[in-house]
């Protein structure tokens, strides 16, 4: 279901992208565009999860470095039956913490100096458990395609809303060339929203249960989510993205009203409750 979903990702952004160079040059500007799409296709699915460590600024840490949390990871792994990721040290003071890459093999697992210092150690366990489950269930393809995917469609919108003004949509009649690529500058930036959204929010609760399983108790993690809550709302994380807010274990942004409604994360309180309520089971 997984690869489904990545398909329908890069389908999504195949039609976007010839859109937009049909509006802005006709047959021309259609074929250019269809290169283009292919080659960001391939760079999506092979160099995404370098987008995603590089825009955080994520280095390798070794494990002579972070004992405990390599300790951690590969009793953890082991419990998950997964090789042993690569794992990345984020220079933020933010507790925080993604997965990305591939497939198990090519895992990398992401943490903020801050929740290297925040978190004891089952609640540590807990997050990185959340981490793993991410990679068992194979989600990290499509978090990390569903940003790369954003941030392209994006850009796409900004350079063409700069063609926009200063005129030239060769090849196609202005009219038309002009109401599509108006049509596709309004809707692009929504669109984006639209794919960071179709990674669903039901992978958090999975990830939580299945993170809870491998950590051996639920409890470390709905206390690591609490911590969690009131730390992204009062410590900022410098290079926050909102085409890479998804990947997060917490969204790193705050906000309420729309941004809440179309937050891709689920409700801190009722990850937390479902987890207490394993706990009670």
């Amino acid at each position: 279901m997984n690869m489904i979903k990545t398909v329908l990702l890069l389908g999504v952004l195949t039609g976007l992208l010839l859109w937009a160079g049909e509006a802005m040059g006709g047959s021309s500007g259609l074929q250019i565009a269809f290169l283009v799409a292919v080659a960001l296709n391939m760079g999506s699915w092979f160099f995404s999860d370098r987008i995603a460590l590089k825009a955080h600024r994520a280095q390798p840490i070794g494990e002579a470095e972070a004992p405990e949390l390599y300790a951690v990871v590969h009793e953890l792994s082991t419990a998950a039956g997964l090789p042993m990721p690569r794992i990345y040290l984020i220079p933020e003071m933010q507790p925080n913490a993604f997965a990305t890459g591939r497939n198990p093999a090519h895992a990398v697992v992401a943490v903020t100096q801050g929740l290297l210092q925040t978190m004891d150690r089952e609640e540590l366990k807990g997050v990185l458990a959340h981490e793993l489950a991410h990679v068992k269930h194979r989600d990290i393809l499509i978090m990390s395609v569903a940003a790369t995917l954003a941030g392209a469609i994006t850009l796409l919108a900004r350079l063409l809303g700069w063609a926009m003004i200063f005129g030239g949509f060769g090849g196609r009649d202005e009219r038309g060339g002009g109401l599509g690529a108006l049509a596709f500058y309004l809707l692009a930036p929504m669109a984006a929203v639209l794919i960071q959204l179709a990674v669903s929010r039901s992978r958090e609760f999975d990830a939580d249960a299945d993170g809870a399983h491998f950590a051996g108790t639920p409890l470390g993690l709905a206390s690591a989510l609490r911590k969690l809550s009131v730390a992204t709302r009062r410590i900022p994380m410098k290079t926050a993205h909102a085409n890479t807010a998804h990947m997060m274990i917490a969204n790193p942004f705050t906000g309420g009203g729309l941004a809440k409604l179309f937050s891709t994360h689920p409700p801190m309180e009722e990850r937390i409750r479902r987890l207490e309520a394993m706990a009670g089971g």
